[in-house]
């Protein structure tokens, strides 16, 4: 099964354009403090890039950035923005093992099928490096459900979200809360993650 579901991404193949454009009016407050947490010039990848404000962002700042995302038609917003190739990876195809220092998953997990989180999670583990810092954002709530977009969601409670980080070898795990918007204009209530691989 692939970890974005075909609606989801046919939403994104739709509107990727229009989505792209509203995102980079948006500045994430959560990227300072997961790049003041990593050594200069440190490698990321990024999952979920979107349309690039992101990596563009890391980039201009200088560290390593890899730029992925499961929507082609998303990476290929990015790669205008960016001027440089951006790969097409679905989540569960992440193969790599302790490359990267950080991994930045902004508002992009929050997609993946409650039963498939976990692996996709371990997935995440393996390709950090020891002590790697990894920040994901999810949309909070009780049960998996669909936008007004039909796009799906996972919707996690903060303690069912803990449990799927829980199994592996993390230094730490915290997860705080914010209120704010998304690309649908409503009010929405966020868990923001950031984890540590233990060295």
């Amino acid at each position: 099964m692939h970890s974005l579901d075909v609606e989801t991404l046919n939403f994104y193949a739709a509107e990727a354009e229009t989505y792209s454009l509203q995102a980079r009016g948006a500045k994430s407050t959560r990227l300072d403090p997961f790049l003041a947490a990593l050594p200069a010039g440190a490698k990321i990848l990024e999952l979920g890039c979107g349309g690039g404000q992101d990596s563009l962002v890391m980039l201009t700042r200088g560290f390593d950035v890899t730029s992925t995302d499961g929507s082609p038609e998303m990476a290929n917003q990015a790669e205008r923005l960016l001027g440089r190739t951006v790969a097409v990876l679905p989540f569960d195809q992440l193969a790599e093992h302790s490359v990267y220092d950080g991994v930045w998953a902004n508002a992009c997990l929050l997609h993946v099928p409650r039963p498939e989180l976990a692996p996709v999670l371990a997935r995440v583990h393996r390709a950090l490096k020891p002590g790697g810092v990894f920040y994901a954002s999810f949309k909070a709530g009780a049960a998996e459900g669909r936008d007004r977009f039909q796009r799906y969601y996972n919707y996690p409670s903060r303690a069912w979200l803990m449990s799927q980080y829980a199994p592996l070898d993390w230094l730490r795990v915290e997860i705080d809360e914010s209120s704010g918007g998304g690309y649908d204009g409503e009010t929405t209530a966020w868990l923001h993650v950031t984890a540590i691989r233990s060295a």
